[in-house]
């Protein structure tokens, strides 16, 4: 299950199906540095994105 302290990175790697989820949310940023260190949340506020519905989108496309 992912969380929101998860780390961005840490969560595409474990799970590369939420890419897709990512980019839905225009989060192309995965191969960035910040990806690196940020958890969900904060790249989640940085770009001004809901992170309790990113966290359901991302735990229903690794359900699949």
């Amino acid at each position: 299950m992912i969380t929101k302290d998860m780390g961005i990175i840490e969560i595409v790697n474990k799970y590369p199906e939420t890419a897709d989820v990512f980019f839905k949310y225009g989060m192309h940023c995965l191969g960035c540095m910040a990806a690196r260190f940020e958890t969900l949340e904060q790249g989640a506020l940085a770009h001004g994105i809901d992170v309790e519905a990113m966290v359901k989108d991302l735990n229903e496309a690794i359900k699949k």
